[in-house]
């Protein structure tokens, strides 16, 4: 609830005017019956017929008054919950922004689509449903006891036996319903999980031959899924037929007692109808109201993992007045770092140190685990170092505007993404006010200009999700363009080349270091040929810093570099 309030402060007006709609509703359902009984009494069984008809007119006035109501209440109600799922989603997708990939990690991908989708509809549906039904219920079920009470004292006994069973059934159910919804959204997110799963590894899947084996681990799931809600769906669909054998056994006590009433005169057949009907809209109240406790906990699961998601507080976070602006350009340095992952218990990198200045390129290697990746990622402040610094232009990265930081560089990650959308709108992704001649010259760089001319749209071919009608290659110098075309001050390639052949990874590296010389280029690759003329290769083995230097002086140097060299380069190549 407290989820859902923090939102309804939007809409105010709306509220009201729910509020108001409400009276009219009630007003139809509770006033037509009076009239009713009073022309059944005093018209037909008289024979007034302008009684008859003046009651008529007034019963047809307050059906009209009903009826926009209903219409408004049903407007105002709609409005509200969608508006709401709309304002939940929005947050929810602009604090995943905010998240490092700790948080990502934590929560889960699948966990976070299932919040910003199943979890926000159950919102939207008990937000509808308590619109309607919180005020209005409680309304109706006031004044129909007091008509009850009203038109007949000795009657009113069997709506007093009747309601205490009622609301007993609905207090079962709301308890019993909280677990099994809690069941419920955990399974869905388990299954959300592995449908992701198998649509992105399709490719391997099918490659190993294990259609079948993914086949029945998610029938498996899914028939979990499918047992838990449908232990909470029998039990939810226990209280409508609970109410109306209610009903019907208090209507058929009332017409019991009813009967002997009327033969003795006690009782007109007029109030008998009333006194039905409003019976009827007493006990209705209790179920529509029941409705709202018997969603209430399915609706507080889904709200408790929202505001679980919107309450937590990112680890890396853009501090105040951070630092946008420095003297100094073109400058990166480590400086002791040690790095521990967060849910990790060894650190994975130790005591890094070096420096890479501007026009200088810096390239890491090592074998697989060592913690290349992980090292570069501390620099755009993806993750914090847990000892040492990380400084950009003599300024700790914990010290700058997140975003200002990030502007400054130029991101190639290893594992390429592309976004649905044209060539050209990928590219400008890195920079949004690129000019046609910069996203040209970008392309040209990266050597992708010569297969964008071939494609039919040539900049304007539509991209498929995740650049599947794309190769690797393509893949990688579509990215490579975007970082190009914003022209950072730090350029940083995640073992970016590794999909290129080598004449064209010879000559996008012979352009790039034409284009870079204003900026700082980093460089991870498990190809030495990659980086054979870098300025200062760093060699890393299990998160330690084992050599340093240029290519020659690792040869006789560092042994593990001699290792790596030797499995890659000819003896005319290693130049000893």
């Amino acid at each position: 609830m407290r989820l859902i309030l923090s939102y309804l402060k939007n809409y105010k007006l709306l509220v009201c005017l729910n509020i108001i709609s409400v009276f009219g509703f009630a007003l139809v359902e509770l006033g037509i019956p009076t009239i009713m009984a009073k022309i059944i009494d005093n018209g037909i069984a008289v024979g007034n017929i302008p009684y008859i008809y003046q009651m008529g007119t007034v019963m047809a006035i307050i059906s009209v008054i009903g009826v926009l109501g209903t219409i408004l209440l049903g407007y105002c109600s709609s409005k509200i919950s969608t508006n709401i799922t709309r304002d939940i989603r929005n947050d929810i997708f602009k604090k995943a922004q905010e998240f490092s990939h700790s948080e990502y990690d934590a929560f889960g991908v699948s966990s976070m689509i299932t919040r910003t989708t199943n979890d926000a509809f159950q919102i939207l549906q008990f937000t509808n449903t308590l619109l309607r039904m919180a005020l209005l219920t409680p309304i109706m079920f006031l004044v129909s006891v007091v008509m009850i009470v009203r038109t007949n004292l000795a009657l009113s006994g069997v709506l007093a036996a009747t309601i205490p069973f009622i609301i007993l059934g609905v207090v079962i159910i709301a308890k019993l319903s909280g677990p099994l919804s809690e069941n419920q959204q955990n399974r869905l997110d388990r299954l959300n999980r592995i449908s992701r799963e198998n649509l992105t590894g399709i490719r391997v899947i099918r490659a190993f031959g294990n259609d079948d084996h993914e086949n029945e681990r998610f029938s498996d799931t899914n028939e979990d899924y499918a047992r838990v809600s449908k232990k909470l769906f029998k039990l939810m669909a226990i209280s409508q037929p609970t109410f109306f054998l209610m009903l019907n056994i208090a209507i058929i006590a009332i017409f019991g007692i009813s009967s002997q009433m009327i033969s003795l005169g006690a009782l007109q057949v007029g109030e008998l109808v009333a006194f039905i009907d409003y019976l009827f809209h007493a006990m209705f109240s209790i179920m529509l109201f029941s409705m709202v406790f018997i969603m209430y906990p399915k609706a507080q699961v889904s709200a408790n993992r929202i505001q679980e998601l919107l309450e937590c507080k990112p680890i890396i976070v853009s501090p105040e007045n951070g630092v946008t602006e420095t003297k100094e350009q073109g400058l990166v340095e480590f400086e002791h770092v040690t790095f521990t992952y967060p849910d990790g218990e060894e650190p994975v990198l130790r005591n890094i140190s070096f420096t890479a200045k501007k026009g200088e390129m810096v390239a890491f290697i090592g074998s697989t685990g060592s913690g290349k990746s992980t090292l570069i990622n501390l620099i755009p402040r993806f993750y914090d170092v847990t000892e040492g610094s990380v400084k950009v232009n003599g300024v700790d990265v914990r010290e700058y505007d997140l975003k200002a930081l990030r502007n400054k560089i130029g991101f190639i990650p290893q594992k390429t993404r592309l976004f649905t959308g044209t060539i050209a709108n990928n590219i400008r992704f890195g920079k949004k006010d690129a000019t046609s001649k910069e996203v040209e010259h970008s392309t040209k760089v990266a050597q992708a200009y010569s297969f964008i001319k071939r494609k039919a749209k040539q900049f304007e071919e539509p991209i498929s999700e995740g650049g599947a009608n794309m190769s690797g290659g393509q893949k990688q110098r579509l990215s490579i363009a975007r970082a190009i075309v914003r022209k950072p001050e730090i350029y940083i390639f995640d073992d970016s080349f590794s999909a290129l052949d080598f004449k064209t990874d010879a000559t996008l590296r012979a352009k790039l270091k034409e284009e870079t010389t204003h900026a700082v280029v980093l460089v991870v690759a498990q190809r030495i040929g990659s980086i054979i003329e870098a300025d200062q290769i760093i060699v890393l083995n299990e998160g330690e810093v084992v050599g340093s230097g240029k290519h020659e002086d690792l040869l006789r140097n560092c042994e593990i570099y001699k290792e790596i060299a030797l499995s890659q380069l000819s003896k005319e190549e290693l130049m000893l």
